[in-house]
C-alpha cells in the first residue's frame, strides 16, 4: 500500500493552453488548410496524368488516370472554396414564466364601459 507523501511531483507545462471554449479556428487558419488541401489534390493530379503517360500501353488504367487527372481539378476547386460547417445552434422561442402568464382579452368576461 502506497503511502501518500506532502511532497507533489512537479506538475509538467503543456507548450499549449487548453482550449475551454468552443471557438472556431481562425479565418487565416481555415484559410491555410483550404490551401494546403488545395496543393495536396493538385500534387495528386500531376501525380495521375504522369502515371497516365507512363502507362499509355495499359489502356484501361491509362483511361483510369486521365479520369482522375480530368476530374481532381475540379474537386480541388470545390473543396478549397468549402468552408468548415457551422456549428448548429439550436433556436430557443421565448416561453413566459408560469406567473406571469396574460390573459386573452377576447375570452375576457370583464367588459369596461367608459
Amino acid at each position: 500500500m502506497p503511502v501518500a507523501s506532502s511532497q507533489q511531483s512537479p506538475r509538467s507545462r503543456r507548450p499549449e493552453p487548453v482550449v475551454i471554449t468552443e471557438a472556431q479556428p481562425s479565418q487565416t487558419d481555415q484559410h491555410a488548410a483550404r490551401k494546403r488541401r488545395y496543393a495536396i489534390t493538385m500534387l495528386t493530379r500531376t501525380i495521375a496524368l504522369i502515371l497516365a503517360a507512363v502507362f499509355y500501353k495499359v489502356v484501361w488504367l491509362m483511361i483510369i488516370f486521365v479520369i482522375l487527372g480530368t476530374v481532381l481539378p475540379w474537386v480541388a476547386v470545390m473543396m478549397a472554396n468549402d468552408r468548415p460547417p457551422k456549428k448548429k445552434t439550436e433556436m430557443r422561442g421565448y416561453t413566459p414564466p408560469p406567473d406571469r402568464v396574460l390573459e386573452n382579452p377576447s375570452r375576457s368576461s370583464r367588459i369596461i364601459d367608459v
